[in-house]
């Protein structure tokens, strides 16, 4: 390829499923990443001895890639929201709210490479927050709109889901069954049940039954360390490795944009990537930025204009407004029964009861509730040592052996709306290792935001003691420490140019050949659901608009 048509920038969820749906249609695509390619067969170390001890294989370390404005004052009131341990007593010792992680891969297919999974679709109450219930914005188009391109990309994908889709209706099912409840999500399960509570599959990119040339599921529980089988839907295997075979697009890794640089007639004309050979310059007809909702404010904040110093695309003031984070609750605690429990899907089920945005009395955005146990990564031995049993010696191995197995975790995520002290900017005091400012996280919970953690964690705590456990030992959550994979909202899209950055279309308003095509777009979070399937389907809709205006 000579000239792209259209270049990409990051091969996570959106830019992934985007540049499918224009190499499938024959328009001719580069994906520039920032990051490096993984070989599942050999990067993800499950068969390795020393496999629990490495959560991802990190090529490019995520720690200290941004910086972060120092966070919230902890308050005596909510003290029963502060994470501890039975072992250690509170995990973070400081009067201030701890940043601990934005937890996200740099890599061929983004984070995808290391989620569990789940394929959600969005609740179609979430995507009206502002017209029903004064917060947040509206998603400018409904939920009817966006329902055949999740068709389209859970058939991609290879979803398994439950046959009752619930409130979300489908014009077509699952591609495949969905996965059999693992034992340990079947005595959650009669914990819900005794409190009224419905409990059912999850819908997720793990396969139930071979499909497309991959393998099944063997149920180790260790997809956040990466699937070394193939059976996990992830980006590089499903939509990236398709565009690739229809021989329209070509992956450029090690490619760290810098900045997009502008033309005549409010268009983009080039962008310009660093790597390891030096600067390289790209000339395209179209740019579409998807490198996630906190690098792709940065990159566009780094790519002012002549004669601006807003940053390209921020006629609105906007770009990095409105962030919203993952607001999430773990309690856990050991079960009287040998359940297995660090063997199955990591989020086999779910309750969907409380997501919608009215479902929470008193307050305003919902949550769901699912299996906590390989998520707080108690699926070998060596947490639990150092977590679950304590001890030295003789007796030390004894109890291991009794209690290996046995933990039940229980997880909530909720609705995380946006407020004006939640944003990221520049951190002109910081930059990376091609002079340009890092992007600086700023991060607040209003006590409406605590008040549903509040919720979520006394619900949690009653479902485990419904299923059978006696006492906790563990919980951790949101409230002391900034820990976050789902991250949305800094680019929003509307269609006011005076209160949105992108269009219906996910196009900039001004910049009419510059697109996103990430969560950074996302007018409100949605009440728990994993966001990685409307990535995927709204990308899907937005490469479908521009192959209608080319």
């Amino acid at each position: 390829m000579t000239r792209p048509q259209v270049v990409v920038i990051g091969s996570g969820a959106g830019g992934a499923a985007f540049a499918w749906a224009l190499a499938a249609a024959g328009v001719q695509v580069q994906i520039l990443e920032a990051g490096p390619r993984y070989n599942p067969l050999k990067d993800y170390l499950l068969a390795s001895e020393h496999w629990e001890q490495q959560i991802f294989p990190e090529k490019v370390p995520i720690s200290g890639r941004q910086t972060h404005a120092p966070l919230q004052v902890l308050e005596d009131r909510w003290s029963d929201l502060r994470s501890w341990n039975h072992l250690r007593g509170h995990t973070l010792k400081s009067d201030r709210r701890s940043f601990l992680s934005y937890s996200h891969v740099v890599g061929v297919g983004g984070s995808t490479l290391h989620f569990t999974g789940e394929t959600h679709r969005m609740h179609p109450a979430a995507m009206k927050m502002r017209s029903r219930f004064g917060v947040a914005a509206d998603w400018p188009f409904d939920y009817a709109e966006l329902e055949p391109y999740y068709v389209a990309a859970e058939r991609l994908i290879g979803v398994a889901g439950p046959a009752d889709p619930g409130i979300r209706t489908r014009s077509a099912p699952y591609p495949l069954p969905a996965h059999k409840l693992s034992y340990a999500s079947q005595k959650l399960g009669e914990g819900f049940s005794s409190l009224g509570l419905s409990w059912g599959a999850n819908s997720v990119a793990s396969l139930s039954e071979p499909y497309d040339g991959r393998p099944p599921c063997n149920y180790c529980g260790n997809c956040t360390r990466g699937c070394p089988r193939l059976d996990k839907g992830t980006a590089d295997l499903t939509f990236i490795a398709k565009a690739v075979a229809s021989g329209n697009c070509t992956v450029t890794p090690g490619a760290y944009v810098l900045r997009l640089l502008t033309g005549k007639d409010d268009r983009i004309k080039s962008v310009v990537y660093g790597s390891t050979h030096g600067q390289h310059r790209v000339e395209a007809d179209y740019f579409a930025v998807a490198c996630g909702a906190v690098e792709s404010p940065r990159l566009l904040l780094n790519s002012s204009p002549a004669g601006s110093a807003d940053g390209l695309a921020n006629e609105s003031g906007l770009i990095g407004k409105n962030f919203m984070e993952t607001l999430f609750w773990v309690s856990g605690g050991l079960h009287p029964e040998p359940l297995g429990s660090h063997r199955g899907l990591p989020s086999d089920a779910i309750c969907w009861d409380f997501n919608a945005p009215d479902s929470i009395p008193g307050v305003i955005g919902g949550c769901r509730f699912s299996p906590g146990t390989a998520e707080a990564d108690l699926v070998g031995p060596i947490n639990y040592a150092r977590r679950v049993t304590g001890g030295w010696g003789r007796t030390h191995k004894v109890k291991m052996r009794e209690q290996f197995g046995r933990m039940l975790s229980i997880g909530g995520i909720g609705e995380n709306l946006p407020n004006e002290k939640s944003f990221i900017d520049l951190d002109k005091g910081e930059k990376d290792a091609f002079g340009l400012p890092k992007a600086r996280i700023h991060s607040h919970l209003p006590d409406s935001e605590i008040e549903r953690l509040d919720f979520i964690a006394k619900t949690c705590r009653r479902i485990l003691k419904a299923s059978g456990v006696p006492k906790l030992i563990e919980e951790y959550g949101t409230y002391d420490g900034f820990n976050t994979t789902h991250v949305f909202g800094t680019c929003r899209m509307g269609t006011d140019p005076k209160t949105s950055v992108v269009d219906a279309s996910c196009r900039s308003h001004r910049w009419r050949n510059l697109l996103l095509t990430d969560a950074s777009v996302f007018p409100s979070s949605g009440g728990g659901e994993s966001p990685s399937l409307t990535i995927n389907a709204i990308a899907l809709r937005a490469a479908r608009k521009l192959m209608e205006s080319m």
